[in-house]
């Protein structure tokens, strides 16, 4: 598993709609995020789609992106999402919620019409929407998404009638990101990060960044068995599933797929941390160089 080659012809432009040829369909799927947290969507993905390769950018150096401006985001994901697209790849998925916040519309602009671009907002708005009883659903995010308005909008395309109640979270992922052992901090964080959405009597609540599964049954306890949690990793692997279908791109069954990360930051730290996303053995990680970080 992991590191093998893939071809990195160019992708050219082909149709309104952004699908690649067939001939395209033995690349690999790209998929990047802030840090390791999108290793959750990574993981749907391998289990869902077994047969197909992956490619996984972690902006580690950069972390974390949920404090950034909305101009350093779309900066962020218009360079990696670029990256990802040169190498060869014939979807791109962006498994980070304050990237798809800031720059899925310039994504789509940009990358758009060389491959499909597949985000994480929209199909947990549109899950949200289909499994709330009572109307009321709760977001727990970064606070670049929350300020974005993305799930709001979103949101209201998919159930008009329902109210959300969006929660910012500004330490959790920083907490999550840096891998240690579950403690009082991030307890006390996850009950006072809970208690608006009990108190605005939620039955289902959106975990609108990909760092949270980690603590999914800590947040599962807090909101009470009865709350539906919504995740990216199952929303966006059907997503990502359905454009392949669609599009044709769809690699061959019956083989095993490989995947390949790399990372900005260090990646003796990213393999350390992100087993633990992942929950599947990570070898080799390659460093590359983003922009304002010192080489």
């Amino acid at each position: 598993m992991g590191g093998a080659d893939h071809p990195l012809g160019a992708v050219a432009p082909l149709c309104e709609h952004g699908q690649v040829a067939a001939r395209e369909a033995s690349l690999p799927i790209a998929v990047f995020d802030s840090g390791v947290g999108g290793l959750t969507v990574l993981h749907e993905l391998l289990v869902s789609l077994p047969h197909e390769d992956f490619t996984y950018l972690g902006d580690t150096a950069r972390f974390p992106y949920g404090e950034r401006s909305h101009a350093e985001l779309r900066a962020y994901a218009t360079e990696l999402g670029g990256r990802l697209v040169d190498d060869g790849a014939k979807l791109l998925v962006v498994a980070c919620n304050s990237a798809t916040a800031a720059a899925l519309p310039m994504l789509k602009e940009t990358l758009g019409r060389r491959v499909p671009v597949i985000a994480v907002v929209e199909p947990d708005a549109r899950l949200a929407a289909q499994v709330t009883q009572n109307g009321q659903i709760g977001l727990l995010a970064t606070e670049a998404t929350v300020a974005s308005g993305a799930y709001a909008t979103a949101l209201a395309k998919q159930a008009p009638e329902a109210t959300l109640h969006a929660v910012p979270c500004p330490a959790l992922a920083p907490l999550i990101q840096a891998g240690d052992p579950i403690d009082a901090r991030v307890v006390k964080l996850v009950e006072d990060y809970c208690a608006p959405l009990r108190a605005a009597n939620v039955d289902t609540v959106i975990l609108g960044c990909t760092h949270y599964p980690l603590v999914r049954p800590m947040l599962q306890r807090e909101l009470g068995r009865g709350v539906m949690l919504v995740s990216s990793a199952e929303a966006v692997a059907d997503a990502v599933e359905r454009e392949l279908e669609t599009g044709g791109l769809s690699g061959s069954e019956g083989r095993r797929g490989s995947y390949r990360f790399m990372c900005s930051g260090d990646p003796e730290e990213f393999r350390r941390v992100g087993t633990r996303f992942l929950q599947l053995p990570m070898e080799d990680v390659e460093h590359v160089d983003v922009a304002g970080v010192a080489a």
